[in-house]
């Protein structure tokens, strides 16, 4: 089997993790399996030299610096192995076989990473490379990096066009918990988890893998993520399943929109879950909630409009915090799912400027960390969805 395992910083945080890390690498090694390894800046390393730039240093010196953390650790880790009997070789920017370029732009260059990321693969059999996380090579020789969580980027990266069976994410947490033990009693390991699941959850704060790691992993290579004291880069933690799509989805019937007021209503603890309540109680699926300071919206099946309304209306009378419900019928809505949509400066005004241009209004517009949701009026879903496909 051939592994990608990569080793982040607080697992190479002293010399007993950085020997535990080199072991479990030998043990794989040894099991007669292909790994190759990327390498963090040891703890906080990075963080402590971006600090100490307390000066006005250009982008070129500035990623020569911070490359040192990981340059040091590459070394360290090399000779780690070395010392167990594995042969072993570090690659950095300048390196004959170093694998990741950037262009022009600062972004990878995915054919020549290919190419090169190809070539150091077929030479995996017997040697283990030990590469340089976070930091890349431009095409003119020059030192770049791929940017916070970049050491996740590489790995991925290199999983895909090294044509990994697995890549093997070596952290400080038990993979994916069910929640932040710091905070919660009784959080445990989540087995399984999706790439969009995890995408969401590592917007909103989940420290466990870059979200930007994600959109390299195809469908058909594993990502495992497992704590540095487990010690077995073959097993445990938790198994990241499925790959990113990008997608411009209509769907294919009509919804109502009920919107219900109150004063303050955001300040009213429990108000959400009495609306919601009522009307799953039924059977009757929500499709999307929105909030605002003085209102609730929900949107549901328009087969299930005159019914939604009048269990929202029937919550309404009972709570002296809601004054009134209105129903808005024939609502379309078209979804963009992929990438990092609205972490992207200007890609919800790239979406709505040009609905606003052929005249349509616009209902609601409703963003998560991997998807956004234009709601639009029923007679205008065709040409709204021909408008956003073009965008995308």
């Amino acid at each position: 089997m051939r592994v990608i395992a990569k080793f982040g910083g607080t697992s190479l945080g002293s010399g007993e993790r950085v020997n535990r890390a080199a072991d479990s690498v030998a043990a794989a090694v040894e099991d007669g399996h292909e790994i190759a390894v990327v390498a963090s800046a040891m703890g906080s390393t990075t963080d402590f030299l971006l600090r100490e730039i307390q000066f006005d240093a250009n982008e070129a010196d500035k990623a020569e610096i911070v490359s040192m953390g990981e340059r040091t650790s590459v070394r360290l880790l090399k000779s780690a192995l070395a010392s167990r009997g594995v042969e072993a070789v570090f690659l950095e920017p300048g390196s004959d076989r170093w694998p990741i370029v950037t262009d022009e732009r600062g972004e990878v260059d995915a054919e020549e990473t290919k190419r090169r990321a190809a070539a150091l693969a077929a030479e995996l059999e017997g040697v283990v490379p030990v590469i340089a996380g976070f930091i890349a090579e431009s095409q003119a020789g020059e030192v770049t990096t791929l940017g916070r969580g970049g050491s996740d980027t590489s790995a991925v990266m290199l999983g895909r066009y090294m044509d990994a069976d697995e890549v093997v994410i070596v952290t400080d947490v038990e993979g994916v918990m069910t929640g932040d033990p710091r905070v919660v009693e009784g959080a445990r390991n989540v087995a399984k988890i999706t790439v969009d699941e995890l995408r969401n959850l590592s917007f909103r704060g989940a420290e466990v893998i870059a979200p930007s790691a994600l959109t390299y992993k195809p469908d058909d290579m594993a990502v495992r993520v497992v704590h540095y004291q487990h010690g077995d880069l073959l097993g445990g933690g938790t198994n990241i399943e499925g790959e990113f799509e990008s997608l411009v989805d209509l769907e294919e019937t009509p919804l109502a929109c009920l919107t219900v007021a109150g004063r303050a209503i955001r300040n009213q603890p429990g108000v959400l879950a009495r609306l919601t309540g009522a009307v799953s109680d039924t059977g009757i699926n929500i499709d999307t909630i929105a909030s605002g300071m003085d209102s609730i919206t929900i949107y549901v099946a328009a087969e299930e409009a005159t019914r939604t309304e009048t269990l929202l209306h029937e919550t309404v009378v009972e709570d002296e915090a809601l004054s009134s419900v209105t129903l808005d019928e024939d609502i379309a809505v078209v979804r963009i799912t992929g990438g990092t949509l609205p972490n992207q400066p200007g890609m919800i005004r790239g979406i709505i400027d040009p609905l606003a241009d052929a005249h349509l209004s616009v209902h609601d517009v409703i963003t998560s960390a991997t998807s956004v949701a234009v709601f639009v009026d029923w007679a205008d879903r065709e040409r709204a969805l021909e408008i956003i496909q073009q965008k995308f």
